[in-house]
């Protein structure tokens, strides 16, 4: 069965490594998503395709539900059905302690990409995949964070908590579709050297950790094709720690 991948997020970050690892280990079709950064997605593209993958760049909010409706049926058309998705879009959203939280607007954004995109982008997937709709099955790996265990307190609670709604879903999916032919599973990375990082927390923030620095991306990429792959066939509901043990 050809592999087709979406990686929302995919033109930055976790999602482009993501992206470039799969081309690497031999996924036929890949889409990469993206916002605004036409280039960045193209650059992804031309690596993908120079790895041997058939690539495509897919422009989609995923904050709006036509847009995501839109992406799977563009790569319907032009990659074939999805059999694996990857969840990797999201913001760290406002730093402050809760009783500083001034801005409802950026909660609802935070709440909206990190947790309800990623609901609406699995039931997209989950239509296509599910043998109870005809589906061959797939696999499915979800975004999470080390945030979600250590909670953020005095720096970002609600990221924390939006990460920790991902845990839930990813739990409650996994049991609700394992019979389908769907594997559900999520990777929690820990402070990774991307660029959703805040200037200069990476070099404060190494130095302290359990194994003295942070992660790169494709570290974590690792874990996410590991979970995708037939390897994993026995896998779901799980969450995976990329945290260097924290």
């Amino acid at each position: 069965m050809s592999r087709v991948l979406i990686v929302t997020g995919g033109s930055r970050g976790l999602g482009a490594a993501t992206c470039i690892g799969a081309a690497e280990a031999g996924y036929e079709a890949i889409c990469v998503n993206y916002v605004g950064n036409k280039e960045r997605a193209d650059l992804v593209v031309a690596a993908c395709e120079a790895a041997g993958a058939k690539a495509i760049a897919v422009q989609a909010d995923i904050t709006r539900e036509a847009d995501i409706v839109r992406m799977f049926e563009t790569v319907d058309k032009e990659l074939g059905t999805v059999t694996h998705l990857v969840n990797s879009a999201g913001i760290v959203g406002p730093y402050a302690r809760v009783d500083e939280l001034d801005d409802w607007n950026a909660l609802e954004e935070l709440w909206t990409l990190n947790i309800t995109s990623t609901m609406i982008c699995c039931r997209e997937a989950i239509k296509r995949m599910s043998t109870k709709h005809g589906g061959k099955g797939g696999a499915i790996v979800n975004l999470s964070s080390a945030a979600s265990h250590l909670g953020g307190a005095g720096v970002n609670v609600p990221y924390a908590a939006s990460k920790g709604a991902i845990d839930s879903m990813n739990w409650g999916m996994a049991q609700e579709v394992a019979a389908e032919g769907i594997r559900v599973n999520a990777v929690s990375p820990g402070v990774i050297d991307t660029e959703i990082q805040p200037e200069g927390r990476v070099e404060a923030v190494g130095p302290n950790l359990p194994m003295k620095r942070v992660g790169q991306a494709p570290e974590v990429a690792n874990a996410i094709l590991f979970l995708l792959s037939d390897d994993a066939s026995y896998i779901a509901g799980t969450k995976v720690n990329v945290s260097g043990a924290r």
